[in-house]
């Protein structure tokens, strides 16, 4: 028989994780491995603007018929303005094509299928780590993945001496992804000047970038979190761009994203969209209509933007509380570790520093879900629960 022969595929070391917390019955328990922001409450709220945007759709809404291949060119627009600024050249010059993708994760598969269409043999460039699923997304796609240098466990930083040195190196053919702001899964973040050293190589060398910007405006904010973006672009003529408003907007399970694709002309972009339209078609024919309309509405109407960026803020500074209380709660503690770095890193995630065994150790009897490698979601700290993962941290420690 067919299925009776088929061996069932390991879990996903974070999906997974999560179907674990969700069956383990001790009240105790604390999930701070899935990758989703989490109020003071433990759950995912529907921002306000988005609520209200959920009625101006049910009001004025007239058709579910199908969008175009690419998404709605509007819904298009709105997104490369949020992304690159509306003062970026490429956007008056009409270089930039966009088309919409289910999620961040769709934006860089159609990415993958395009580059392994058309830079055939080029190898893709991750940092090293990188978020779990980059790996497997381009290597489904036929790509060959290979590593540079990012992040530095003795710093808690960006190893930017031994990343620059391996950029200068990659062959012109090969393309490099690159975390915008909010690394995954470390929170180390390029400066500025990492930023400029990044722009020179690439300009140099010749490399293609491909851009993962999953997590604007969890950073410093919407304008801040573009810049090494921007830097890049100052000094290179194309790029690949994926964009996600999963987190910033809360719209997860609508799987809102978007592909970009920055070139050196509007006929050498249209002919490049013209391309992903065919990967599009065959994939998935469409995108989803329903979560695009609702970002579209929030970024075009003044009022709904303006409390979408209020909200974005209390999102932001929740987590950079939460990251400072952490911090605290560990130094009150005889941890024998310096845990302040965890304030200095951006977005949701931080490497804490743990071994896997004090992984295992954290998760088999206190409780404490993290993933592998010790990375941690800040978000999903509660005040109720914090105490309370600082002991079972510090008796980690002590393995």
């Amino acid at each position: 028989m067919f299925f009776s022969g088929i061996e069932p595929a390991p879990a996903d070391p974070i999906l997974g994780l999560t179907e674990a917390f969700r069956k383990d019955p001790r009240p105790s328990k604390v999930n701070l491995g899935v990758g989703v922001f989490m109020d003071e409450k433990g759950a995912t709220p529907v921002l306000e603007c988005i609520r209200r945007a959920e009625r101006v759709l049910w009001e004025t809404e007239k058709t579910k018929g199908y969008t175009p291949i690419h998404g709605p060119a509007e819904y298009g627009a709105a997104v490369a303005d949020l992304v690159f600024g509306a003062g970026f050249h490429g956007l008056a010059a009409g270089s930039v094509a966009v088309a919409q993708t289910p999620g961040g994760t769709g934006a860089l598969r159609i990415g993958a299928e395009f580059l392994r269409a058309f830079r055939p043999g080029g190898a893709i460039w991750m940092p090293d780590p990188t978020w779990d699923n980059h790996k497997n997304v381009f290597g489904a796609a036929g790509c060959s993945v290979r590593a540079y240098p990012y992040y530095d466990p003795a710093t808690h930083g960006v190893d930017v001496e031994a990343m620059c040195a391996a950029l200068e190196k990659i062959p012109a053919g090969d393309v490099v992804l690159l975390h915008v702001c909010c690394h995954n899964p470390t929170g180390a973040d390029l400066d500025a000047a990492g930023w400029k050293r990044v722009a020179d190589l690439a300009a140099k060398a010749g490399w293609f970038p491909f851009f993962d910007f999953a997590y604007q405006g969890f950073g410093d904010g919407l304008q801040e979190d573009r810049a090494g973006l921007l830097a890049v672009l100052q000094k290179v003529p194309e790029a690949l761009v994926a964009s996600s408003f999963s987190k910033n907007m809360g719209l997860y399970g609508e799987r809102v994203g978007a592909l970009m694709m920055v070139a050196e002309s509007a006929k050498a972009a249209n002919a490049a969209l013209s391309q992903v339209k065919r990967i599009i078609r065959v994939l998935y024919s469409n995108p989803p209509k329903h979560g695009a309309a609702l970002a579209r509405a929030v970024l075009e109407d003044a009022e709904l933007r303006g409390l979408w960026l209020q909200e974005l803020g209390a999102m932001r500074q929740r987590i950079a509380g939460n990251r400072q209380r952490l911090v605290d709660g560990l130094a009150r503690r005889d941890t024998g570790m310096d845990f302040s770095f965890i304030v200095r890193q951006k977005g949701m995630f931080s490497f804490s520093g743990l071994s896997d065994v004090q992984v295992d150790f954290l998760r088999e009897q206190k409780a404490v879900y993290m993933v592998k490698g010790g990375r941690i979601n800040v978000a999903g700290l509660m005040a109720e629960s914090l105490e309370y993962v600082c002991d079972s941290i510090t008796e980690g420690l002590k393995l």
